[in-house]
């Protein structure tokens, strides 16, 4: 069977030795005798990948002792809700930052249940490309228990190149898209949260990190015990049959990463696969990035055409190449190629090798 180049932005490619590893366990965990989805959680056995998964993602992320890992289910969309549930009471403020696409779904959940200052964090330049807005222009209310932003914009192909500065230690961040491919001051952060589906594993599970002193300032009397971020922490992630099988995926990706030299060394690669595309893209008239220098992300490349007419032509033709899941989002179009931790460079250079014939031969 042929692999193909899978540059979906989510469900995302996973690493091959990662599949192959489970599917060599899939019958039979360890010569226990059933799958892993078979292994009852509350086993000493399962007890043990649990551990596994969460001593690997703090060697991965540095994580400080005084954060706490929590493997929940649901998507990263759960935590839209969550994260003001639990931060604020009705009548406190927080600060968001809205970019696009997933910052607005996570504001309009916020406002649900408190009062929410909205900051706008992306604006189009003389050229008429999308930028962040500069750190030192945002007017942020400085009542507000926290600092929302989305670190990665999929949809438009838009990321914060560093940490931002301003509400260190209270900044709250949706990292579904880039955790795990570049390196994070993690005390800079009160919460971090990130579905699976990116750079993890399969969807339906959602890492959160969280400073455990927090624990005391929530509010949390009329959340739901499931939603209570210190109620899950104190179960262990197990307040109930936990995500089982994602818990154990998850844990076979941090075993991969670490294998190739963790989260700084997954950068640098990150970093060239991303320079490789956007270096060729800008040196052609055929194709435009929409994106300004300085705010492109390295995880989701948005590439447009010139002449948009073309655009259902290129994919069918990268189809037939086993280049998959080229195509833009319905809300922005033109084409994206995301290239996270599982991406090989091989890949990259595929699709520019496709892109060059299609303008070629047309």
């Amino acid at each position: 069977m042929t692999r193909a180049f899978n540059f979906s932005a989510g469900p995302a490619a996973i690493p091959t030795e990662v599949l192959e590893r489970a599917q060599e366990e899939l019958l039979n965990w360890q010569g226990y005798g059933c799958s892993v989805m078979e292994l009852g959680h509350r086993t000493p056995d399962f007890k043990e990948i649990l551990h596994n998964a969460e001593k690997n993602l703090r060697k991965l992320l540095n994580i400080p002792s005084n954060y706490k890992v929590l493997f929940m289910h649901g998507s990263a969309s759960h935590q839209f809700s969550m994260v003001p549930m639990n931060f604020l009471r009705p009548d406190e403020k927080a600060n968001y930052l809205e970019l696009d696409h997933w910052s607005k779904m996570c504001i309009a959940e916020a406002k649900r249940f408190a009062n929410v200052h909205v900051e706008q964090g992306i604006r189009k330049n003389k050229d008429g490309l999308l930028e962040l807005i500069p750190e030192d222009e945002w007017e942020l209310d400085d009542e507000g228990k926290y600092l929302h932003f989305t670190s990665n914009e999929t949809i438009v192909g838009i990321q914060f190149e560093k940490d931002p500065s301003r509400f260190a230690g209270k900044l709250v961040s949706d990292m579904c898209s880039d955790i795990l491919s570049r390196p994070i001051d993690i005390e800079k952060y009160a919460l971090i949260y990130a579905g699976a589906q990116k750079n993890i594993g399969p969807s339906g599970m959602t890492v959160v990190i969280v400073r455990e002193d927090l624990f005391d300032t929530f509010h949390t009397e009329r959340v739901p015990k499931l939603f209570q971020y210190p109620h899950v922490s104190a179960k262990d992630s197990m307040p109930n049959t936990p995500p089982s099988f994602g818990i154990y995926f998850a844990g076979l990706v941090f075993e991969w990463l670490l294998q190739q030299g963790g989260v700084e060394e997954m950068h640098k690669l990150n970093l060239k696969k991303a320079n490789m595309l956007y270096d060729y893209v800008d040196q052609s008239s055929f194709y435009h990035s929409p994106v300004a220098k300085g705010s492109r992300s390295f995880m989701n490349v948005s590439i447009q055409l010139a002449d948009k007419s073309l655009e259902q032509k290129f994919l069918e033709g990268a189809q037939r190449r086993h280049l998959i899941a080229l195509k833009g989002h319905r809300s922005f179009g033109g084409l994206r190629a995301s290239i996270y931790n599982a991406m090989s460079v091989k890949g990259v250079n595929t699709l520019i090798d496709y892109m060059k014939d299609f303008e070629k031969h047309l």
